[in-house]
């Protein structure tokens, strides 16, 4: 859909806020978006000129767009993660996580059954959890057997068929785990009161069956019956060993969710501690795949929905790294500097770091543990789905990026016979480009590389790969025409989105064998790509060699940065807006300051034709 098709509708679209779904050409589901004014945050797809490739190639592909209308900005917020856990767009984050959870059911029936299972079926059960470990089930589950006589045999026990007496206690009734209901020997009432020590004890509440098992203790010990009073106490010590296994946090603390987050490019990281009555009853790690360069903040938010949403969380209290927008009703954010919260916090993100850098250690075993002629033949296979003339045993590959918009570096990353070469990896910082033009970058760290490389007479790769698609390839082609090296190394480039590789001047792309190892290769040296550019990002911010710009401006602080920063996630999102819609966050006397900053620059930037004529 062009900018002009949709004006003839933008005048249709409600103001209200809502939910926004965008359809491709056939007619299949690729974004879902939401809105506290839908006809504004639309109409921002169509009349902004957007710096990712991503975004440029889902306006693209929209023919069609439908619209929800929603009574207020936390409904739409609940819908669009509906939305897209049901349908998946192409375009959202993707939560990649389809296990399926064990759950611990109280089955609907007289003198309810507990056991574990996976499938949660609507026939009146309860269903408590659901639980990311399957061993932690089990304990659990071993704890309430050791503690609770409840029932673990598959009998009807309906009111008639224990007035018949059709049948006898078992070895369990005998053993002591079971108070023989089968037999009329229990009352529901006294049944449904060790269901309610079982939720206790799911909940991490041990202290009130702690509690009642020493009054228990002490009255069998006055009726001087010392055996069964010497069971009991055995229980209690097997409760009191089991929650000082539990990783308590404080017992001030009430139940909370904790959340970190983590990135790698496109790839998301999130790990989830579940607190109730101040112990981490759950811990859940996942990552999740971004599509549209989402801030962190939408990710996080997008993940603490789903999670909470799986998991069933009711806390009140979110404990995060960072501010989301989140508008649920009753939920308070705690962006903790000290004391037990920052404790979990520190926690969390200890967590979410071991999980990334294990991801990362298993992929590079995919090749490291190979033996030397198995690598070489992950090469061979390359070499022939890319119809090489030579064997790829050295390959390269370059990628551009920038910090909010600004600030734009480069990163090459270098692989010798399948495996990184990291003394032959380079960081650029861009020299001859002004403002973000991804196209110049890569002309210019291709051109940088290359020109030292035949300087100093070392051997070229045989195999180089521009991140990026086609117009990143175009631009490095032009600096190896220049360097007059063209043919003496294949030059492909990486589409981000499908994983598509394209070679200069091809109107097709290849696509490698779907989880073939050349592919998990070429994946492989991307992913590298991508972290060894962020990691030279925050190197620089932390030696505070990024400046934000609208601190530069008269008039305008680091608080009134940060605040439009948060709004519009980019200094190039600012250039582009309003003074009215940058009016609406720091009002309209620092509009007018920021507003006239960047007009005058933009006119500074405009080429001027030369005055004097022929």
């Amino acid at each position: 859909m062009t900018a002009e098709q949709f004006s003839e509708i933008s005048g249709t679209i409600p103001i209200n806020p809502g939910i926004y779904k965008y359809f491709d050409e056939k007619d299949e589901l690729v974004y879902v978006g939401k809105a506290k004014n839908l006809r504004k945050r639309v109409s921002s797809y169509f009349t902004k000129t957007f710096t990712t490739y991503k975004t440029h190639e889902l306006v693209q592909r929209i023919r069609r767009i439908e619209f929800t209308i929603v009574n207020s900005e936390q409904d739409a917020f609940l819908l669009e993660n509906s939305l897209i856990k049901q349908f998946q767009p192409k375009f959202n984050i993707n939560l990649k996580d389809d296990k399926s959870y064990p759950f611990i059911v109280i089955k609907n029936e007289p003198f309810p059954r507990v056991f574990l299972t996976r499938r949660k079926i609507e026939d009146g059960s309860q269903y408590l959890g659901p639980f990311t470990s399957v061993g932690r089930v089990r304990e659990l589950l071993d704890l309430v057997k050791s503690n609770i006589q409840l029932r673990t045999c598959q009998l009807n026990l309906s009111e008639n068929q224990i007035k018949k007496g059709k049948y006898k206690v078992c070895l369990e009734y005998h053993l002591g785990n079971c108070k023989g209901p089968c037999q009329g020997l229990q009352t529901p009432e006294d049944y449904a009161a060790g269901l309610i020590q079982l939720k206790n004890i799911l909940k991490g509440q041990l202290s009130p069956l702690i509690q009642e098992f020493k009054k228990e203790m002490r009255e069998l010990a006055e009726r001087m019956d010392f055996e069964k009073a010497e069971m009991v106490r055995k229980k209690i010590e097997h409760l009191e060993n089991y929650e000082s296994r539990s990783v308590i946090v404080s017992r001030h603390l009430s139940n909370a969710d904790v959340f970190s987050i983590a990135r790698d490019g496109d790839m998301a990281y999130i790990n989830y501690l579940m607190i109730e009555n101040g112990t981490i009853v759950q811990t859940h790690t996942t990552q999740l795949e971004t599509h549209l360069e989402e801030a962190d903040d939408e990710v996080l938010a997008f993940a603490v929905a789903q999670l909470r949403d799986t998991f069933n969380s009711m806390a009140h209290e979110l404990i995060l790294p960072i501010t989301i927008d989140f508008p649920e009703d009753g939920v308070i954010q705690t962006i903790p500097k000290g004391g037990d919260k920052k404790k979990l916090l520190d926690l969390s993100e200890k967590n979410v770091a071991y999980f990334r850098e294990e991801l990362r250690r298993k992929k590079m075993l995919q090749l490291e543990g190979k033996t030397p002629d198995e690598r070489r033949q992950v090469l061979y296979q390359l070499m022939e789905d890319l119809q090489l003339s030579e064997l790829p045993v050295h390959i390269e590959c370059f990628d551009n990026s920038n910090f909010q918009g600004s600030y734009p570096v480069s990163a090459m990353v270098c692989f010798r016979d399948g495996v990184e070469s990291k003394k032959d990896y380079r960081h650029y910082n861009v020299k001859t480009v002004q403002g973000i033009n991804d196209f110049a970058t890569m002309k210019e760290v291709v051109h940088r590389r290359y020109k030292r490389l035949l300087d100093e007479s070392q051997s070229l790769p045989q195999l180089v790969i521009i991140d990026g698609g086609k117009g990143q390839l175009g631009a490095a082609m032009e600096s190896i025409t220049e360097l007059g090296i063209v043919g003496m190394m294949t030059v492909v480039g990486l589409a981000k989105n499908e994983e598509e590789l394209f070679f200069p001047g091809d109107t097709e792309s290849i696509k490698l064998p779907y989880n073939s190892d050349s592919l998990q290769l070429v994946r492989r040296i991307r992913d590298e790509v991508h972290r060894f550019g962020i990691t030279f990002h925050r190197q620089k911010r932390s030696k505070g060699t990024f400046t934000n710009e609208l601190e530069h401006i008269d008039g305008v602080g680091k608080k009134t940065a940060d605040m439009l920063l948060k709004r519009f996630r980019s200094v190039g999102k600012i250039r582009q807006s309003s003074e009215e819609e940058i009016a609406e966050i720091i009002g309209p006397a620092k509009a007018r300051l920021v507003y006239a900053h960047f007009a005058e620059k933009a006119v500074d930037q405009t080429p001027r034709e030369d005055s004097q004529k022929d």
